[in-house]
C-alpha cells in the first residue's frame, strides 16, 4: 500500500474514533505511530508531542501534522495527516449539530453526554500515563522536576508558560 494512502487511512481513523480533543488523542497516535506502523520511535513521538503541545493551534491536529511529514518527509504527508484527522470531525459535527440542535432537551441525549464526560477524562488520563516512560523519566532528577511541575501547577497556580520558561532554564542549568 502506498506510504501517503496508509498515512491518510490511519489519520482519518484516529479522528474517526477520537473523544475529547487532542490529549485523548495522544495514545491513539502514538500507538499507530509507533507501535503498529514503527514510522517513529518513541523518543520522536515524545519531542512531537512537545512541539505539539508549544505550538499554537489543537494538540491532535499539530501532531497529526508532524507525524505525517516525519512518517512520509514531506509536506504532503503533513497536509494529507491533517486533513484525514480533521475530516471525519467536520462530518461528524455537522450530522450532530443538526441533531442536537433538534433534541437537545431530550433526557437520552443529556444521559448520553453526562456518560462521555468520565470517559474522556480517562482517555486523557490514558494519555499522561503512556508518556510516563523510562525515556521521559530518566532518573530521580525528572521525578523532581515531574512532581515539582505538578505542584507549581496545581497549588501555586503558577501560569504554564511561566512553569515552560522555568523548566527550561533549571534544566538548562542541571544538565
Amino acid at each position: 500500500m502506498n506510504l501517503y494512502f496508509s498515512v491518510f487511512c490511519t489519520f482519518f481513523k484516529i479522528g474517526l474514533f477520537n473523544f475529547g480533543g487532542g490529549y485523548p488523542m495522544i495514545s491513539f497516535i502514538q500507538n499507530e505511530v509507533v507501535f503498529k506502523h514503527a514510522w517513529l520511535t518513541n523518543a520522536e513521538f515524545t519531542d512531537i508531542v512537545a512541539v505539539s503541545q508549544m505550538t499554537p493551534g489543537p494538540v491532535g491536529i499539530n501532531m497529526a501534522t508532524y507525524s505525517g511529514y516525519a512518517a512520509t518527509g514531506s509536506a504532503w504527508g503533513a497536509a494529507l495527516a491533517t486533513l484525514a484527522v480533521c475530516l471525519p470531525s467536520l462530518f461528524i459535527m455537522i450530522l450532530l449539530a443538526n441533531y442536537f440542535l433538534k433534541h437537545r432537551e431530550n433526557d437520552s441525549v443529556q444521559a448520553v453526554f453526562k456518560g462521555l464526560r468520565p470517559a474522556i477524562i480517562g482517555l486523557i488520563a490514558a494519555a499522561a500515563l503512556v508518556l510516563c516512560d523510562k525515556q521521559n523519566f530518566v532518573g530521580f532528577s525528572s521525578v523532581l522536576f515531574f512532581a515539582g511541575a505538578f505542584v507549581l501547577l496545581r497549588y501555586a497556580k503558577i501560569h504554564p508558560i511561566l512553569l515552560l520558561v522555568l523548566a527550561g532554564a533549571v534544566s538548562w542549568m542541571v544538565y
